[in-house]
């Protein structure tokens, strides 16, 4: 099951990473090498993908999930219940969520994934009262099966599932049992047979109208076999934001950088291994490095968007630039972002940390979902170091690319 963060959770300043900043200064010779490119799949930077629940590795797909290559459809149906009248139309709701939830993944995929829903504009009447499914963030299984079960019967008559790749099953917002804490995938450990199918995972929908922001493009990168990236605090208390902050969908559906990191973009298979430079081994290597989020051709743009740098059997420093366009038009900073990948965590677990360019700073104040991590990319003439790498961030250019040395000792 995919497990959400709370709504607008308290945002508080916790510790930092442990990112050092440094600055960029005279340093001795050294041999730079040219960059390797990864040669597919299977090459040296790509992690192994470990039993880990939406493992960060990409040396092979898992099967179980839908690839986001090509289209994808999503039929989209709207549950009333006998305890409330809905006072929003079906159409008014699927509004909340499409088009943008599609552009979203359109921008982000460089036009690579389509994702195409079809709304059964109406209302399907479930046979219980709200109250009765007991409808709550951590559900109990067996009356969350009890809601699918209904559901799923409630519209199979007007559905054959056989023609979706994905199922939306989008509950009456004002009905008196529903609580918008609650939206999540649903992964089942039994597939539910039907039409000859067998559905292996649903998001439930239970947002209040209008929703929260890149809601539904989170819920969908689940499906996808992404992880969350943001940290759930064991008693309860304190930031969820500090493992991301902003960065990436999977983090923050209320992030300001919601694009979704190039690592998640090589797994999908948006970014070829062309467009990602390898680092295997020790020694200097000069980038230059497009923005993630800037627009290219499908199978024509070979220049790198990324470097991986691997540090272990189950873990790399990924570097990429990042600049207010496309998906993170609301950013506030922009410049060489760093970031640590281990493909043996969890989902929920921190199997990605954003590395901090600036400790002790912040931006975006009332806006970002973590200040402290909201202007950790590096600007031009800074650098850190991590777990045996450092990075600078040599230069800007004028077309809006950046330079970067990568050093492995």
């Amino acid at each position: 099951m995919g497990v959400d963060r709370p709504r607008r959770a308290e945002r508080s300043r916790l510790r930092r990473f442990g990112a050092v900043l440094t600055c960029l200064c005279a340093i001795a010779t050294t041999v730079v090498a040219a960059p390797a490119h990864a040669t597919g799949p299977g090459g040296p930077c790509a992690l192994p993908r470990s039993q880990a629940h939406h493992s960060e590795g990409l040396d092979t797909w898992n099967q179980d999930y839908p690839r986001p290559v090509g289209r994808l459809d999503a039929v989209m149906v709207f549950l009333s219940f006998p305890d409330s009248k809905p006072f929003v139309t079906p159409d008014r709701l699927a509004a909340d969520h499409f088009p943008g939830t599609s552009r979203f993944f359109e921008r982000a995929s460089y036009g690579r994934f389509a994702l195409r829903v079809h709304p059964l504009k109406k209302w399907f009447r479930m046979p219980r009262p709200s109250g009765d499914y007991h409808i709550q963030r951590d559900w109990d299984g067996e009356q969350r099966s009890a809601y699918l079960r209904d559901a799923i019967a409630a519209v199979d008559k007007e559905v054959d599932f056989r023609r979706y790749n994905l199922v939306y099953l989008v509950a009456d917002p004002d009905a008196p049992g529903v609580d918008s804490d609650a939206t999540k995938v649903v992964n089942l450990e039994e597939p539910i047979s039907v039409d000859g199918t067998e559905l292996r995972r649903v998001v439930t929908v239970f947002e209040h109208h209008p929703p929260d922001r890149n809601v539904l493009a989170h819920e969908t990168g689940h499906v996808l076999d992404l992880p969350d990236l943001y940290h759930r605090p064991t008693d309860g208390k304190g930031d969820w934001d500090t493992h991301v902050g902003d960065w990436d969908i999977m983090g923050s559906q209320f992030g300001l950088a919601s694009e979704p990191f190039g690592w998640h973009k090589w797994k999908l298979g948006w970014l070829a291994p062309r467009q990602v430079d390898c680092v295997s081994g020790p020694g200097t290597t000069v980038h230059t490095l497009q923005p993630l989020e800037s627009p290219m051709r499908p199978g024509a743009d070979a220049r790198a968007r990324m470097v991986v740098v691997r540090t272990g059997v189950t873990s790399a420093i990924v570097v990429e630039a990042r600049s207010a366009t496309g998906n993170d038009s609301a950013t506030c900073t922009e410049g060489v972002l760093v970031y640590r990948v281990r493909s043996d965590t969890a989902s929920g677990g921190g199997p990605i940390q954003v590395l901090d360019g600036h400790p002790g700073g912040h931006a975006c104040w009332g806006e970002s979902v973590y200040p402290p991590l909201a202007d950790a990319p590096l600007g031009a003439g800074e650098a850190l170091e991590a777990d045996g790498v450092r990075v600078e961030a040599r230069g800007h250019l004028a077309t809006g690319a950046w330079t970067v040395r990568v050093t492995r000792g």
